[in-house]
């Protein structure tokens, strides 16, 4: 056994140790023909699981992991699972995956880009190095060296956390052009916490944002989008307008929203907000004009 798995005699005592300690019937013949046996008519056996345990795997199902390759290997595994159970058992797992279905499309059609997600994972469940191309919005893609931590999936989108020069940074997998696992591994952060990372990151994130307070004044139809979207509380009604402040991230932000309320919002302050949109208004109008007066004179 020893040759064939390329091992020590040594290591292979060991694993025959382990693998009797954890219940398999596993035993050593001394002699001539001696050696190590398994018992006959030996079979793995799968934990009993409660009905709520079953469902909860079930409903969960591995499609959700976005890439189709790893996608297709939790499906075999859970395939495995399935075959192991008892008939009965087999007959409602299946029933139960019939009740949910995952697509990971957006409605435009598109998806997020998951090619390098098997590499990342690699790397992140080996401890090895990384070496990636990284694109961030509106700049040039970089290199950079990189010591993965850990995946986190959120709304879809999936991120790595990573140990880098500069610390621990957060990358958008799908932002990530190339993957290139090295062959050094690294060592992680003592007393290193993945949710708890990303929770205070999270966190640093929404403090970071919202810096921008505008008040407007609402109709309506206005006030009840900005109620749907958690953004109403404090509000100010008189009749039917609603007058209230709110952070966005940034004047650009704040203009967009605005512009695409049309006169159902008015702002009130900061000027300067009030200002832009009335110019972006404006510009608005004189392009839709300008097509008309040129079909004109060409008539």
């Amino acid at each position: 056994m020893a040759e064939r798995l390329e091992v020590s005699v040594r290591t292979v005592h060991r694993d025959m140790e382990s693998l009797s300690a954890a219940g398999v019937p596993v035993f050593a013949e001394r002699g001539a023909r001696g050696g190590w046996s398994l018992a006959e008519g030996w079979r793995t056996r799968v934990p009993g699981l409660a009905e709520d345990e079953l469902r909860a795997l079930l409903m969960a199902q591995p499609r959700v992991v976005g890439d189709s390759r790893l996608a297709r290997a939790a499906e075999r595994a859970l395939e495995k699972l399935m075959a192991a159970l008892p008939g009965t058992l087999r007959e409602q797992a299946s029933s139960m995956r019939q009740r949910l279905h995952v697509d990971t499309t957006g409605w435009s059609g598109t998806a997020e880009d998951l090619s390098m997600l098997p590499a990342v994972q690699d790397a992140v469940a080996r401890d090895r190095r990384l070496e990636i191309r990284y694109r961030r919005p509106g700049a040039e893609p970089r290199d950079r060296a990189v010591d993965p931590l850990g995946l986190v999936s959120k709304g879809g989108a999936w991120y790595l956390v990573a140990a880098t020069a500069d610390g621990l940074r957060t990358f958008r997998v799908s932002r990530i052009e190339s993957a290139r696992i090295l062959e050094h591994g690294f060592e992680r952060p003592r007393g290193f916490d993945l949710a708890v990372y990303w929770k205070s990151s999270t966190e640093e994130l929404a403090r970071a944002r919202g810096r921008y307070p505008v008040t407007l004044r609402l109709d309506a139809e206005a006030a009840a989008l900005f109620q749907k979207w958690g953004r109403l509380p404090g509000a100010r009604t008189a009749g039917d307008r609603v007058t209230l402040t709110t952070q966005f991230d940034d004047e650009a932000q704040a203009t967009f929203v605005v512009l695409g309320l049309g006169a159902r919002a008015e702002v009130i302050r900061p000027a300067s907000l009030r200002s832009r949109v009335l110019e972006e208004h404006a510009a608005a109008v004189e392009r839709a004009r300008s097509p008309r007066r040129g079909r004109s004179r060409g008539g």
